[in-house]
Order: structure tokens, then sequence, then C-alpha cells
């Protein structure tokens, strides 16, 4: 096939839309597979767009099966990758009343598939947190919990795509996809070529690209801002760091970074392709933090050093894996809700498989674009631990 021009248009096996850390997680395992790879990013590097900007915490505590496998087999994986600095330093889950039967209830499964998760009474939960325990029904601790560095991870997948012969190309956002005979034509910045298969690991942009090919894929953007402390004072300071914390009563958290607290609560109400830091959503943040910790009244904000980034969410808050039904050379990763980070490595492994059209390692039919496109009422399963 050839170009206006008359000159014959580039082909590969793959190209992976999206250069964040599910799309190079991807092309790294392709290309190991011996498949001709392209990687196509919007950006001019890496990582820009929502891995740049995560709050960078890995969790078994999932309410589904298939998020806490996933997130299982990629922790496994950055354990022993040195660019994932990877720090165990704990989730704890406070838990209200009115959920705490459903939370309790996903723990013999989180231990059945590998977390060392605890049940706590409130009193526990406050030797490892201080905090106040009203209107609390007890916590829990998994020490595997902790965080990585998203940047590190992805540069380090598509370094491995690189060098295994993938092509990165950069300021070539998607314009363009058109379904021929055998694969796709992509135009992409100033780029055209020709695919067998595509990867849509376009994040909070999938919908959008998925409906250049004529195909509905329910992702959608939601802004999530990340608020940054000043250097603690010594009052504050400890030996260990402060462990990601989620109140699930407000859905308020924060960490340690460094010498600072990173914190935040999403706002239900920013959906869409927001920009900037919603600073009026502050006030709703802080009265959160010193409803359950009163000693963040002695917190100061560094304006400077807070940000912002999308979620790419579903109607479920539950990732969309796998091949379209109805389109057999199309392949979706998207639509992670927040935990792409903590599932990139195995979703990247997964995807190889789909691409050689070889049984998954973990079964992903939950996940199937398939729930969305039922007839009658979709067959969804809400997870429910989403931070």
């Amino acid at each position: 096939m050839t170009s206006a021009a008359g000159s014959a248009l580039p082909r590969f096996d793959v190209a992976v839309i999206g250069a964040g850390i599910m799309g190079c997680a991807s092309a790294f395992r392709l290309a190991e597979r011996g498949l001709r790879v392209v990687v196509l990013e919007r950006e001019s590097a890496p990582a820009t767009g929502s891995t740049g900007r995560s709050a960078a915490g890995v969790r078994l505590q999932f309410s589904d099966e298939t998020n806490i496998a996933l997130s299982a087999s990629s922790l496994r994986e950055y354990r022993d990758l040195p660019e994932a600095a990877y720090r165990p330093i704990g989730y704890l889950f406070l838990v209200p009343p009115d959920q705490w039967d459903a939370h309790c209830a996903a723990v013999p499964l989180q231990r059945r598939l590998g977390a060392a998760v605890q049940v706590l009474s409130p009193r526990e939960a406050a030797r490892i947190v201080p905090i106040d325990a009203a209107g609390l029904a007890g916590a829990t601790w998994c020490a595997q919990d902790g965080v990585v560095d998203p940047h590190g991870i992805c540069l380090h997948y598509a370094n491995r795509a690189r060098a295994l012969g993938a092509s990165l190309r950069f300021n070539a956002g998607v314009t363009a996809i058109e379904r021929r005979p055998g694969g796709w034509r992509i135009s992409a910045g100033e780029h055209s070529l020709l695919a067998d298969r595509v990867v849509n690991a376009a994040g909070a942009w999938s919908g959008q690209v998925a409906a250049l090919a004529g195909l509905s894929v329910p992702v959608d953007a939601a802004r999530r801002v990340v608020f940054a402390s000043a250097p603690l004072p010594a009052a504050l300071m400890r030996a260990t760091p402060y462990p990601l914390t989620v109140d699930l009563g407000s859905g308020f958290y924060f960490r340690s970074e460094n010498q600072r607290l990173i914190f935040g609560q999403s706002n239900p109400a920013d959906s869409g392709f927001s920009e900037g830091i919603d600073w009026p959503w502050l006030d709703t943040v802080v009265a959160s933090a010193l409803d359950r910790f009163p000693w963040f009244d002695q917190v100061s904000l560094d304006r400077r050093a807070c940000w912002w980034g999308y979620y790419e969410v579903t109607p479920d808050h539950n990732a969309i894996i796998g091949i379209d039904p109805d389109e057999p050379a199309w392949i979706n990763a998207c639509g992670f809700s927040g935990h792409g980070v903590q599932q990139a490595a195995a979703v990247g492994r997964q995807v190889a498989c789909l691409a050689m059209d070889e049984p998954t390692e973990i079964d992903l039919a939950s996940l199937s674009i398939s729930r969305f496109r039922q007839d009658g009422a979709p067959r969804m399963t809400r997870e429910r631990l989403i931070v």
C-alpha cells in the first residue's frame, strides 16, 4: 500500500497509542515477543500525562479479585526493579460503620491472593497514625502496600521497548484511524503508518481515540488535585513515613513525601478535561482532614508544590482490558480509574498475550468491554476501594 505521494507507508504489527506507563509497559512486552511495535504519543516525552502526575500508590487492598491479582503481579515485578524505587510504607484504610461489613468481606480474598492484610480496631489504627476515632468501626492495614516512582518505571519500559526495536514517536497525536483490509491506517502528527493491531492505552483520552476508529469505549476524564504541604514542623516529624492513609468516610487521603505530606480528596463533581488546580475545593479537603486528623492544623500548604492530573474513569471504576468484540484487531488497555500505575506491569504482559492470540495469565473476563454492551442492564461489578 502506498501514500498519495507514492511512497510505501511503514507497517507495524502493533501500534500502541499512548506513552504513559500502560503504553510503555505494553510496548516493551510486545517487542519482547518479537513484534514490530510503534508507540504514538501526543506529548514530547513519555510519562508527561497522568503517569507523571500520579500520587504513586501501589496496593493490594481492593474489593475486586481481578484488581487484586493485577496489582499483586505488578508489585512482584516492581519489588525487583530498581527504577521502581518501591517503598513499602503501607496503606491504612479507616472505615465507618456503614462500610465495615462490606470492607471486611474482601479481606479473606485479599489474604488468599497474598496480601497480608490486618483488621484493626480504631485504637490499634491510632498507633499507626494519630486519629480522632469518632465514627469509625475499625481499619485495615497492609504493610506490603506503598509507593513507587511512576516516571522511573515508565522510562524503564520505554527504554527496554526501544532497545528491542520498538519505534517511539513523540509529538504524534493521533488524528485519524481508518480500518483497512488486514489492518489500520493511522495518521499521527507528521506520521502516517499501517498497523495490523492497535493497543488503546491513551489514558483519559482513550474514549476519544476509540471514536476516531468508530468504536465506543466509555472512558472519561476526571481531574484530580494533589495538594502538598510545606516541610513539616518538628512536632509532626517521625522516624518512619506516614503511610498512605485513607478516611473512607470522606475520601480524604494523605501520605509522606520526604519532609512533606501530600494529600487530597476526589471531587465527584469534577469531571471532564478541566485544567489547573481547583483551589476552592481545598476548603472541603482541609475540613475533612481536620475532622479525622486534628493535628492537621499544624500543617502548612506549599501552593507551588501542588499539582493536578486526570483519572481515566469508567462507569464502574474498573479498567477495560481486552480485545474489542466488535473489532478483533483492537485491544483496549485503559480506564483504570486511578490504579493504572500499580497494575501496569501485569497489564503489559496480558496485552502481549492478547496480541499473540494466547490465553492471558490473569482472567480478564470481568474487565471486558462487553460488560457495557449487554442487552438490558450492564453486568458490572463496581470497585469500591477507589482513592
